[in-house]
Protein backbone atom coordinates (compact mmCIF):
# COMPACT_ATOMS: atom_id res chain seq x y z
CA UNK A 1 0.00 0.00 0.00
CA UNK A 2 1.43 3.66 -1.42
CA UNK A 3 2.15 6.30 1.64
CA UNK A 4 -0.58 8.17 0.36
CA UNK A 5 -3.32 5.47 0.15
CA UNK A 6 -2.54 4.30 4.05
CA UNK A 7 -3.38 8.04 5.24
CA UNK A 8 -6.68 7.61 3.56
CA UNK A 9 -7.54 4.84 4.78
CA UNK A 10 -6.28 6.14 8.08
CA UNK A 11 -8.91 8.87 7.50
CA UNK A 12 -11.40 6.93 6.66
CA UNK A 13 -11.54 4.54 9.40
CA UNK A 14 -10.92 7.71 11.87
CA UNK A 15 -14.32 8.69 10.50
CA UNK A 16 -15.87 5.34 10.28
CA UNK A 17 -15.26 5.25 14.45
CA UNK A 18 -15.94 8.93 15.08
CA UNK A 19 -19.42 8.14 13.25
CA UNK A 20 -19.51 4.42 15.15
CA UNK A 21 -19.14 6.37 18.48
CA UNK A 22 -21.92 9.52 17.76
CA UNK A 23 -24.70 6.52 16.72
CA UNK A 24 -23.90 4.62 20.02
CA UNK A 25 -23.83 7.66 22.00
CA UNK A 26 -26.80 9.01 20.87
CA UNK A 27 -28.41 5.83 21.12
CA UNK A 28 -28.11 5.27 24.38
CA UNK A 29 -28.67 8.68 25.60
CA UNK A 30 -31.92 9.23 27.91
CA UNK A 31 -33.31 12.41 25.71
CA UNK A 32 -31.37 12.56 22.60
CA UNK A 33 -31.76 15.69 20.83
CA UNK A 34 -34.66 16.15 18.37
CA UNK A 35 -33.16 15.48 14.67
CA UNK A 36 -34.20 18.13 12.08
CA UNK A 37 -37.60 16.77 10.43
CA UNK A 38 -38.28 15.02 12.68
CA UNK A 39 -37.95 11.61 11.55
CA UNK A 40 -39.57 8.72 12.62
CA UNK A 41 -37.19 5.97 14.59
CA UNK A 42 -36.86 3.65 11.98
CA UNK A 43 -35.63 6.32 9.55
CA UNK A 44 -33.23 7.33 11.99
CA UNK A 45 -31.87 3.75 12.33
CA UNK A 46 -31.91 3.35 8.80
CA UNK A 47 -29.69 6.37 7.81
CA UNK A 48 -27.13 6.12 10.98
CA UNK A 49 -26.67 2.31 9.63
CA UNK A 50 -26.40 2.65 6.06
CA UNK A 51 -24.50 5.73 6.60
CA UNK A 52 -21.86 3.32 8.83
CA UNK A 53 -22.14 0.61 6.15
CA UNK A 54 -20.92 2.89 3.81
CA UNK A 55 -18.09 4.19 6.12
CA UNK A 56 -17.23 1.10 6.60
CA UNK A 57 -16.91 -0.19 3.26
CA UNK A 58 -14.44 2.49 2.70
CA UNK A 59 -13.02 2.26 5.90
CA UNK A 60 -11.85 -1.45 5.30
CA UNK A 61 -11.89 -2.02 1.41
CA UNK A 62 -10.36 -5.51 1.78
CA UNK A 63 -12.79 -6.65 4.70
CA UNK A 64 -15.43 -8.95 3.51
CA UNK A 65 -18.50 -7.03 2.54
CA UNK A 66 -20.28 -10.07 4.67
CA UNK A 67 -18.08 -9.77 7.49
CA UNK A 68 -19.01 -5.88 7.43
CA UNK A 69 -22.91 -6.91 7.60
CA UNK A 70 -22.36 -9.33 10.49
CA UNK A 71 -20.20 -6.84 12.41
CA UNK A 72 -22.34 -4.25 11.88
CA UNK A 73 -25.61 -6.17 12.33
CA UNK A 74 -23.73 -7.02 16.02
CA UNK A 75 -22.87 -3.61 16.81
CA UNK A 76 -26.95 -3.14 16.29
CA UNK A 77 -27.60 -6.24 18.27
CA UNK A 78 -26.11 -4.48 20.93
CA UNK A 79 -26.89 -1.33 20.58
CA UNK A 80 -30.64 -2.81 21.56
CA UNK A 81 -29.11 -5.23 24.51
CA UNK A 82 -28.25 -2.13 26.02
CA UNK A 83 -31.28 0.12 25.16
CA UNK A 84 -32.92 -2.53 27.38
CA UNK A 85 -31.55 -1.09 30.67
CA UNK A 86 -34.29 0.54 32.47
CA UNK A 87 -32.53 3.31 34.17
CA UNK A 88 -31.70 4.58 30.33
CA UNK A 89 -35.27 4.92 29.99
CA UNK A 90 -35.13 3.60 25.94
CA UNK A 91 -36.63 1.58 24.29
CA UNK A 92 -34.91 -1.71 23.14
CA UNK A 93 -37.09 -3.44 19.87
CA UNK A 94 -36.24 -6.08 17.91
CA UNK A 95 -37.58 -4.56 14.92
CA UNK A 96 -35.10 -1.17 15.14
CA UNK A 97 -32.30 -4.32 14.79
CA UNK A 98 -33.62 -5.89 11.74
CA UNK A 99 -34.34 -2.20 10.31
CA UNK A 100 -30.09 -1.84 10.97
CA UNK A 101 -29.46 -5.42 9.42
CA UNK A 102 -31.45 -4.55 6.32
CA UNK A 103 -30.02 -1.04 5.81
CA UNK A 104 -26.55 -2.18 5.79
CA UNK A 105 -27.17 -5.26 3.48
CA UNK A 106 -28.73 -2.85 0.81
CA UNK A 107 -25.89 -0.29 1.05
CA UNK A 108 -23.48 -3.38 0.79
CA UNK A 109 -25.08 -4.49 -1.90
CA UNK A 110 -24.62 -1.46 -3.76
CA UNK A 111 -21.46 -0.44 -2.71
CA UNK A 112 -20.36 -4.70 -4.24
CA UNK A 113 -22.06 -3.92 -7.18
CA UNK A 114 -20.13 -0.57 -7.77
CA UNK A 115 -17.10 -2.11 -7.25
CA UNK A 116 -17.87 -4.74 -9.80
CA UNK A 117 -18.26 -2.13 -12.40
CA UNK A 118 -15.24 -0.62 -11.28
Amino acid sequence: MKPSEWRASRTARAIFWAAACFAFVMAVLPHPPEVPGHPNDKVQHIAAFATLALLGSFAYPLTALLSLLVRLSLFGAAIEVVQAIPSLHRDSDILDWLADTAAVAVVLLIVRMWRARS
